[in-house]
């Protein structure tokens, strides 16, 4: 019990999940001064922990050599008279001082650091990412950038613990076997330095290069994780294309050259390890052949002969040692620099400072000369002003390519517009706060994701305090409930239990869109957007859930995107875009009689589809000028 309460004080001095604000630094040194900057009174107690350690070290070699003076200086009846009280002292330190000063640094390093250190970079650097924008994460290997997290979270532990424990200690204890041999005789200094010279120029020779050597290695065992869980991720395309010998190929390239990198890694290991051996074996020859020559000159006594002869054994044990520890602090600042390509990437997409939380009232959303091209000279969408009014619904429609879904990531802000602006009620969403700006917008997409839950996270996604009613409520009106307890996952949970399956594929697309449409109607936003809510669905499903989005929609302000003509036909008002614009506008009747771009897309549709793959004529406008 005791035990207990004296570990739990020494863990409560670093909370590892304390709030954490900005990016984090991007360079090695900064970003783990920064990571150790909150337990810095644990790092300090450390230090001098470590540091009595050391001495404690030295000076137990240091007596060694005394207590063989000793014997032969003393007669073996006088002994216990003569050096009693001195023994008990010696005694005393070496079963209940030196173990206390060594618990008391492992407990510092173990329970006040080391414990929350790699979950607190984790945290942090899972917090930072979650702030990214969509495209961030478009851009690389999920598998990737979680690997990221994990190793550097590993890695700043490794390397805060390995610079209090090893280096620390090492530094400490170098310099005080100096001042031993320098008193035992000035001339035993001399070697020693020698050897040390040798020693740094052969780590100054080899840990860089094992630190670029590892950080290559880093990043190729990343490339190896992206690729299978890219694989992983993706086994059903796999298998419907027998691309199984593809995929292993693509691993193999991906694996030979991490075997490589770390064939070359392990070739510097070597060559350091025969390297110390050499320098160790000048050590040893050095400092003892001096020692044993003064010694033979009467200039020494066998004490001081037995403790250089110790602290250079003691010192080539450490050697190895200290250069295993500096190549990983190496290694780590690697991985470290490795993992920064990814955690300290500023966020794309900021708040401004002080943003107010969006307040939606009537859910009028206006866009006024937006313009945005991805950064590019084409594409994207150029010049669109086009108001909803509060309540409306209003479909939207046009070529592949034309802008729709832009115009989503837009109001959506996944992206900051590069010119114009988009207002909600008034209020411009790039002056408002990220999140409130989505909780008051429920989206409902083709390509539904549902997390690797239970079906009862998945929808209490949609709005979490919500009672186990008022989310069975949304499952029925989204048609979902009957289905539900029918599911059973390899746990045997089952309904609302049930654990679905990365992205959902332990469900039919049906399923998958229901629960997700319960998802949001349980969310209940004022703005609704439907990103071809319904287009990769059978008929039957199809009915079924428009059904259920005509209930959703009531009272709200929609904006649908659709291939699928015939399910916006009924909306207040059709946009039509083409090329970044909007080029017509107005009631499905009103378009066909214009006989426009609308009204040729409807004309050329097939089994509802809207045609992808229009002419070029099919996307000019009434006048004849490209839209």
């Amino acid at each position: 019990m005791f035990r207990n309460l004296t570990f739990r004080w020494f863990e409560r001095l670093n909370d590892p999940f304390r709030t954490d604000h900005g990016a984090p630094p991007d360079t090695f040194r900064a970003f783990v001064l920064h990571h150790l900057a909150p337990a810095r009174h644990v790092v300090g107690a450390a230090f001098v922990a470590a540091f009595v350690v050391a001495l404690a070290e030295i000076g137990l070699i240091y007596y060694a050599g005394r207590v063989v003076d000793m014997l032969g200086e003393t007669e073996p009846g006088t002994l216990r008279a003569t050096h009693g009280l001195e023994l008990v002292a010696i005694v005393v330190f070496v079963l209940m001082l030196r173990p206390a000063a060594v618990l008391l640094t492992q407990t510092l390093l173990n329970q006040g650091l080391a414990r929350g250190l790699p979950d607190q970079v984790r945290w942090r650097a899972h917090r930072h990412l979650l702030g990214q924008s969509v495209g961030f994460f478009q851009n690389d290997f999920a598998g990737r950038i979680a690997n990221r997290v994990m190793q550097t979270g590993n890695a700043v532990e490794d390397s805060a613990y390995m610079a209090l424990e090893a280096v620390w200690y090492s530094v400490v204890y170098f310099v005080g076997a100096g001042i031993v041999l320098a008193q035992t005789d000035g001339r035993l200094l001399v070697p020693m330095l020698v050897w040390l010279a040798g020693y740094l120029w052969l780590m100054k020779a080899l840990v860089p290069k094992v630190g670029r050597a590892a950080e290559r290695m880093s990043s190729a065992r990343s490339a190896v994780t992206g690729r299978i869980v890219d694989a992983y991720s993706n086994i059903e395309t796999v298998k419907l294309f027998a691309h199984s010998e593809r995929e292993e190929s693509y691993l193999f390239r991906a694996l030979k050259r991490n075997t490589l990198r770390f064939g070359r890694f392990l070739r510097l290991i070597t060559l350091m390890a025969g390297g110390l051996a050499l320098v160790n074996g000048f050590l040893i020859v050095l400092v003892v052949g001096t020692a044993v020559w003064l010694w033979s000159a009467g200039e020494a006594t066998v004490g001081a002969v037995s403790a250089a002869a110790a602290l250079t054994l003691r010192l080539n044990g450490m050697t190895g040692w200290i250069m295993w520890v500096t190549s990983q602090l190496f290694q780590h600042a690697g991985v470290i620099r490795e993992g920064l390509e990814s955690i300290s990437v500023p966020h794309g997409v900021v708040d401004r400072p002080g943003a107010p939380a969006l307040h939606v009232g009537k859910g009028a959303i206006a866009f006024e000369a937006v313009e945005h091209r991805y950064g590019k000279d084409a594409g994207g969408i150029e010049g669109v002003s086009l108001a909803i009014r509060g309540g409306e619904r209003v479909g939207l429609v046009g070529p592949s390519g034309a802008g729709k879904s832009t115009l989503v990531k837009l109001l959506l802000r996944f992206h900051d517009a590069e010119a114009g602006r988009i207002l909600i009620d008034g209020q411009d969403i790039a002056g408002v706060q990220q999140e409130s700006l989505r909780r008051q917008i429920g989206v409902v997409t083709q390509d539904t994701s549902l997390l690797h839950r239970s079906v009862r996270d998945n929808i209490l996604y949609g709005r979490p305090d919500a009672t186990e009613a008022e989310m069975v409520a949304a499952a029925v009106r989204a048609e979902a409930h009957a289905f539900i307890p029918t599911l059973e996952d390899p746990k045997g949970r089952r309904g609302y239990d049930a654990h679905v399956g990365e992205r959902g594929v332990k469900l039919s697309g049906g399923q998958r869109q229901r629960i997700a449409l319960a998802r949001v109607i349980l969310k209940d936003a004022p703005v609704l957007v439907l990103d071809e809510a319904t287009s990769a669905l059978d008929s039957e499903v199809e009915a079924a859930i428009q059904r259920s989005l005509e209930g959703l929609m009531t009272g709200k302000t929609v904006l649908a995107i659709a291939h699928r003509l015939s399910t916006i036909a009924a909306m207040d008002r059709i946009v039509v875009m083409d090329r970044g614009r909007v080029v017509e506008q107005g009631s499905h009747d009103a378009l066909l009689a214009r006989d426009g771009l609308y009204a040729r897309l409807w004309a050329r549709q097939s089994g509802g589809f809207l045609a992808k793959d229009a002419p070029e004529s099919d996307t000019r406008d009434e006048n004849g000028a490209a839209a």
